[in-house]
């Protein structure tokens, strides 16, 4: 009987492995069709270095598998090599299943009283709620089984002053750096407040997902820690075997310690006062391991940011934030972590595998914690929609409370949006909720976020157009195509600009490069003065994007460097490059690695495509495994596609540096490898490309030189005739009609194409107050020869200190009010009463100032006070286009069209303050309904 029992046991093992190839083999198949280790796949196949399935590949055989066997495993199967190893788990799991519920929520979201806002430090927010609400649940941590831990303030102040303890012990000093590679844990958020207890600065690094990649991994991470100068490395207790490893590649290191070993030393510690400028984070991105980039954060820096973004997301107390992002990475970091310290907001964090393993806990967890906060990069979202097409549905999950779920760190899909959208409204989830943002390290996390409700903008754009020039126009009749993600404007204090090769900004719905600025922009990466000096540009850093603005939204169209986002992590070719070209039969210096965006997921795939003259299928399929190998050690992660491409087939510059962008192309259009003529031939041609290329883009940049140059040629002259006439015309009605003259003639002759509309609107006699936003200096002109009747300007006082202009502006008559002295008000108030009293027409900009960003800023009270009081009419009219023309801050004209949109006038009702604020009101919004650009003060 147990012979029989045991020759049973063994058929069904055989048998469940057998099923378990099957599934294996067909991913498998799907990644890489025709594979020769699909078709022969054993049970000790591994399922990275043999079949190259990395984690996202990982997480969807898992969904495979308890769908096939009805099983629900447990995370730790993602670490499993082997078919083996899954079987085993599978045969554990048998019998154990469930139906999937929602689980109990758990509520703790009373509000505080008050933030820590004069709080300069993250240790002083920190200390700022330990004081008013000590025992305050911070973190709600989830283990691998789902079982949560409850962590408080004072708990988690305890921990880390036994790490800040354990450092001192070692002779960290402050300001010093201290690494991290820790997975997502009680024992990361201790080390990282105990490092920033002791005055270091934290320095994370991700962890690896397998104990057998384990020593690769430090081995390319020495050279991080190498440039941090990192004499401390807090780790997990496996790594310390390899010390003397890491010591080789990182010679600064004097120890490697668990978080236990720390805490356990006795030594006293005492409190280290950072200042706001010290800094508090150096935030390496992501794969930069050949020359690694510490972007610097100062506490000034990280506490900046997350106030801005709290403002434009209306954060409260009361708010709740679910994540499983990794903590190594900002969007984790900042954004999830320390963003809900600042706040006082509860977090409930998972492990980042424990998603990837289940991704409906993600879910599940929204609705157990009813978190109103939480999102992630695109393929996040992805694998949950795998994973509910492929299972049952979650019974009872309500997802109501979820009002910000957004979408970054990666390239945005809308398709991924909107099936997202139309999946999870059944549970609660509004449309509106879903919040594309668009971050980077170099400022902290976040740059650009939407206001909440708003759900996603899409713009469709012609093909064609957008291709040859890079404008972001209304598709023409039957023309293909694209579709960009609004990505909402820069928060509160940030500026965004496109700029050209040239470094002039770009008209709006014009691409270009993505340069920023703001209150938590980086100083520079750490030890890296070259890199630093790319980042900077003339007060403003360099994104490495490309993108358009519309509206005040910045839309992200692609890369300016080479930088392939995969599953969220920042993967920088030249590594993998050089490695692969040290492959017997691969040419060296002939590999190009890239991204391929999946048109239906958003999912980037990593290409990798070598020149090889391998004739045979043995050398080939040999060379094929040899270059995934590399990827996996290089990179942590399997190419999803290798191309061996014959001898020169990989596009280069003259100078000899991979074209990827190019190569990218032809392997989209799948002509890699084809056959390209004769050498001299392709030579011929890729110069002749280069040249038109160059050529083209030097003449588009002489041609607005040129046209700059023209412009002032015709302002200079236009201003001097406008000078001269009202100084010789005897009537101001005459010199109003000749400065008309002469605007509209300098406006046609510079190829400003002004429309009118709502003339009609325009009382042409009857005395009136005139109220318009303000985008540009040429704002004046451009009103001057639109409208057919005169008005008196408000100019700024400091003008009246300039000959030409005070001549000008005094037979104009224009009212010089002060603009920066609130004692002035009253007084300039009662002249311009007194002007409208005496029956003139006045024109007032009631921002009285603008930037060169988009945006309607806070309207001023004077025009409306002196309309109420007056009983005059008030004529709203919006600008819309003058910013594109010359940008405030910068001296560049360029031609374009501006409209000129007229309102019905405003009658006031009464005299008081509340009939000026309703007149404010009603004009304001009629101006941001035709101006075309965002409320800055929604």
């Amino acid at each position: 009987m147990t012979d029989r029992a045991g020759t049973a046991a063994s058929r069904d093992g055989q048998e469940l492995e057998r099923q378990l190839i099957d599934i294996v083999a067909r991913l498998a198949d799907e990644i890489r069709p025709g594979s020769e280790p699909a078709r022969s796949l054993s049970p000790t196949a591994r399922l990275d270095r043999d079949l190259g399935l990395d984690s996202m590949a990982r997480a969807e055989l898992m969904v495979r598998i308890e769908q096939a066997f009805a099983v629900e495993l447990p995370d730790s199967v993602l670490s499993e090599d082997t078919v083996e190893g899954l079987a085993r788990a599978v045969k554990v799991a048998q019998g154990q299943s469930t139906p999937r519920r929602a689980p109990a929520p758990v509520i703790e979201t009373a509000a505080t009283a008050g933030l820590p806002e004069q709080a300069a430090t993250l240790t002083a927010s920190f200390d700022w709620h330990l004081d008013a609400h000590p025992d305050r649940a911070h973190l709600y941590l989830y283990d691998g089984d789902g079982r949560t831990r409850r962590i408080t303030y004072a708990g988690l102040d305890g921990r880390a002053w036994g790490v800040a303890r354990g450092l001192s012990a070692r002779s960290v000093n402050p300001r010093q750096t201290v690494a991290l590679m820790l997975p997502t844990g009680e024992d990361y958020f201790a080390a990282f407040l105990g490092i920033l207890r002791r005055g270091a600065v934290p320095v994370p690094i991700y962890p690896p997902a397998r104990a057998s990649q384990l020593e690769e991994h430090l081995r390319r991470h020495g050279r991080i820690l190498a440039n941090a100068g990192t004499r401390v490395l807090i780790t997990v207790p496996r790594a310390r075997r390899l010390a003397g490893l890491l010591r080789a590649e990182a010679p600064f290191i004097r120890h490697i310690v668990t978080v236990g070993e720390l805490a356990a030393g006795r030594a006293d510690v005492a409190a280290v006062s950072a200042a706001a400028t010290d800094l508090a984070l150096l935030q390496y991105t992501s794969g930069s391991t050949g020359d690694p980039k510490g972007v610097m954060l100062t506490h000034a820096d990280l506490l900046a940011n997350i106030r801005a973004m709290g403002q434009r997301l209306g954060v409260t107390s009361s708010d709740v934030f679910a994540s499983w992002l990794p903590l190594y990475h900002d969007m984790g970091l900042i954004a999830a972590w320390l963003g809900s310290l600042y706040f006082a907001i509860p977090l409930a964090a998972m492990s980042p595998l424990g998603f990837l393993g289940k991704p409906l806990r993600w879910l599940e967890m929204i609705h157990r914690h009813r978190a109103t906060i939480s999102g992630g990069p695109n393929f996040g979202y992805e694998l949950c929609l795998r994973a509910l097409d492929s299972q049952l549905p979650v019974e009872g999950l309500d997802l109501s409370s979820w009002r910000v779920a957004f979408n970054g760190a990666e390239p945005v899909s809308p398709d991924t949006l909107e099936r997202f959208a139309e999946r999870l409204a059944p549970y609660g989830l509004g449309r509106d909720a879903l919040m594309p943002v668009y971050g980077l390290a170099e400022v902290g996390v976040g740059l650009c976020v939407p206001r909440p409700g708003r759900g996603p903008v899409f713009d469709r754009v012609g093909h064609e157009r957008f291709a040859s020039s890079g404008q972001a126009a209304a598709p023409g009749p039957g023309e293909p195509t694209l579709t960009f993600v609004s990505c909402g404007r820069p928060l509160p204090g940030y500026e965004v600009r496109i700029v050209d090769v040239t470094g002039h900004e770009r008209p709006e719905r014009q691409e270009g490069d993505i340069e920023f600025r703001g209150p938590s922009a980086t100083a520079g990466y750490f030890d890296n003065p070259d890199a630093t000096r790319e980042l900077l540009h003339y007060g403003w850093l360099r994104t490495g994007d490309r993108g358009y603005m519309a509206a005040g939204d910045l839309y992200i169209t692609g890369r300016v460097k080479d930088v392939i986002i995969r599953g969220g992590r920042n993967v920088y070719p030249y590594d993998l490059e050089a490695a692969v070209g040290r492959i017997p039969g691969v040419r060296k210096g002939c590999v190009a690695a890239f991204g391929c965006a999946d048109a239906a997921s958003g999912i980037e795939r990593l290409v990798i495509v070598a020149e090889t003259r391998a004739a045979g299928e043995d050398e080939q399929s040999r060379v094929r495994e040899a270059i995934r190998d590399a990827s996996l050690d290089v990179m942590n992660l399997p190419a999803d596609d290798v191309l061996l491409v014959p001898p020169h087939s990989i596009l280069k510059t003259s100078s000899g540096k991979i074209r990827r962008s190019a190569t990218c192309e032809l392997y989209r259009a799948g002509r890699l490898g084809a056959p390209r003529g004769a050498v001299w031939w392709q030579g011929l041609r890729l110069a002749w490309e280069a040249a038109t290329g160059s050529l083209s883009m030097r003449l588009r940049a002489l041609g607005e030189w040129l046209y700059a140059a023209y412009a002032w040629c015709l302002f200079a002259p236009a201003a001097l005739a406008a000078w001269v006439a009202a100084l010789v015309l005897p009537y101001r009605s005459w010199r109003w009609s000749a400065a008309r003259g002469i605007a509209r003639g300098a406006a046609l002759l510079a190829g400003i194409d002004i429309e009118v509309r709502g003339i009609e609107n325009l009382p042409l006699r009857e005395r009136c107050i005139l109220v318009s936003n303000h985008a540009s200096y040429i704002d004046a002109l451009v009103l001057t020869a639109a409208l057919p009747r005169a008005f008196c300007y408000l100019a700024k006082k400091e003008l009246s200190r300039r000959f030409f202009a005070r001549v000008l502006l005094r037979r104009m008559g224009a009212i010089y009010v002060e603009r920066f002295d609130p004692r002035e008000a009253s007084s300039d108030a009662r002249q311009v009463e007194r002007v409208i009293a005496a029956g003139e027409s006045v024109a007032f900009f009631p921002e009285g100032t603008f930037s060169r960003g988009y945006g309607v800023g806070a309207f001023h009270m004077g025009a409306f006070v002196a309309a109420a009081r007056s009983g005059s009419l008030l004529v709203p009219v919006a600008l819309r286009g003058t910013r594109s023309l010359l940008r405030g801050s910068e001296w560049f004209p360029r031609p374009g069209r501006v409209r000129v949109s007229v309102g019905r006038p405003l009658t006031p009702r009464d005299t008081g303050w509340a009939e000026a604020v309703r007149l404010r009101d009603e004009s304001r919004r009629y101006i941001l309904r035709e101006c075309g650009e965002p409320d800055l003060m929604g």
